[in-house]
């Protein structure tokens, strides 16, 4: 994933961009970087790793140095971005949250269109911004070449351009990902979270529509292009990505959480003791499962977070484990002897959750039961990347459907009746995770709870990674 901010103001911007980019730092966790204009000096770029250390710390004896009224930053979960174009659109600064799944198909076609090369990252991949700069180029306008850009990447892409005269908005195709549109007295932003702005005085004035291309400036936004009608806006913003005081699509991250532990408490009998939630999405829905089913909320493990912060996860699969392990410290006195009830926002390998299990069975614990708060993720996202998982097959869902199909070669339409949470193969499976993690019961949300406690019709919403239903590319 990723999350980026931008500012057009009369004053000075730098400070406002640096903490509406550094309000993103929980959806990143390998790259930040800013980028700022000024008629005086120019286009001035700065980009950091940030796997060992916060965006803030990174940035914060620079931006002393920095000075200009137009800036746009990313936390970046992969590539090095914005990036510094100059071409015959003039010179600009571009940063993108997205995925591009026809990557080679849109090479070649800017390779047949005079582009003569593209810089490889490690591994020989090439920057997916790079090649929606490049996309863009192919136009004679930067409008035009964003709308270029909707039309043909496959998965999603979503992009802030800044030239010397304001900042292109453009979301993504379908919606897939948010941009909302705020001001106040001298300045227009344009951001992810739209919490990311409470604290630097904007209000909010729009969210983009899926497809829907705008320009800010100090003291005006322009719609240059109108929305699509059909959106597909992810689910998962709400269940995981999203911070708890962002809204999107005017529904609040904390609130919708809240509502998902109501829906899992009324259908459930579960006798527990204490219900808890894992750390940090996991804790919303707790609350709304305890405050429904009048059992005690407690916590009886706590997330280290002076220098474990929520977005610190590496990319490789064994330290990603023992860094889970290393964040949580037990309570040992709310565990021991106790029945706990545990709600996560997910389960996608159970490597995690499964540990947790244990290491509170060690710790005394005489029941867990788990409660994920959204349906058993049956497929990989295609248009997002939310899960880190390499191959469908390190899905738990996929795991347990191998052992009891007695094959790894599973078509989509048994796939889809697993996911059917009325089937008996449903059923099947959901008790195979149990077994493989030793959870004392398991019963996932199911995707109706899900959709309503976000509120928006089931059609605007994607839910590719628990049914499968894909969209017309």
């Amino acid at each position: 994933m990723g999350g980026f901010f931008g500012v057009a103001a009369k004053k000075d911007c730098v400070l406002d961009l640096y903490f509406g980019v550094d309000y993103h730092s929980h959806l990143g966790t390998r790259r930040g970087g800013l980028a700022i204009y000024d008629r005086e000096n120019g286009f001035q770029r700065s980009i950091h790793n940030i796997e060992n250390s916060p965006f803030r710390t990174k940035f914060e004896r620079e931006i002393d140095t920095y000075h200009g009224n137009i800036g746009i930053g990313c936390i970046s979960d992969s590539e090095a971005q914005p990036l510094l174009v100059n071409s015959h659109l003039g010179s600009f600064a571009i940063t993108t949250v997205g995925r591009i799944n026809n990557i080679n198909e849109l090479r070649d076609i800017c390779f047949a269109h005079g582009t003569t090369h593209f810089l490889e990252m490690s591994g020989g991949e090439i920057n997916p911004t790079e090649l929606v700069a490049a996309l863009i180029n192919q136009k004679s306008t930067i409008e035009d070449g964003l709308a270029y850009v909707q039309e043909v990447v496959r998965g999603s892409m979503s992009v802030l351009l800044m030239t010397e005269d304001g900042i292109y908005c453009s979301r993504d195709k379908y919606g897939r990902t948010p941009i909302v549109i705020a001001r106040k007295e001298d300045a227009y932003c344009a951001t992810f979270e739209s919490s990311a702005y409470l604290n630097l005085g904007y209000s909010h004035v729009k969210d983009l529509g899926p497809g829907e291309i705008v320009l800010i400036t100090d003291d005006y936004y322009r719609v240059l292009k109108g929305m699509n009608e059909k959106m597909k806006v992810c689910s998962f913003l709400w269940v995981y990505y999203g911070y708890p005081t962002s809204d999107y699509e005017g529904k609040n991250v904390e609130v919708m959480r809240n509502n998902c532990g109501k829906y899992l408490a009324q259908r459930d009998h579960a006798k527990v003791d204490i219900v808890a939630g894992v750390p940090d999405s996991g804790l919303a829905h707790a609350i709304g499962y305890a405050n429904e089913s009048k059992q005690t909320y407690a916590r009886p493990f706590i997330k280290y977070t002076p220098t474990w912060p929520r977005s610190f996860m590496p990319q490789n699969q064994i330290e990603r484990n023992l860094i889970a392990r290393m964040k949580l410290i037990p309570v040992e006195e709310l565990i021991k002897g106790q029945r706990l009830l545990l709600i996560d926002d997910s389960i996608v390998r159970g490597t995690q959750l499964g540990e947790t299990t244990d290491f509170l069975y060690r710790s005394g614990a005489k029941e867990v039961h788990v409660r994920p708060a959204c349906p058993p993720i049956m497929f990989g996202c295609k248009y997002l990347n939310f899960s880190r998982t390499s191959s469908e097959m390190d899905l738990i869902t996929r795991k347990a459907i191998a052992d009891l199909e007695h094959t790894k070669e599973i078509d989509t339409k048994t796939l889809k009746e697993y996911a059917d949470p009325d089937s008996d193969k449903y059923k099947k499976m959901v008790e195979e995770i149990r077994k493989r993690l030793h959870f004392t019961s398991l019963d996932f949300a199911r995707l109706d709870e899900l959709v309503s406690s976000i509120g928006l019709d089931k059609c605007k919403l994607c839910t590719y990674c628990w049914n499968g239903e894909e969209d017309d590319e």
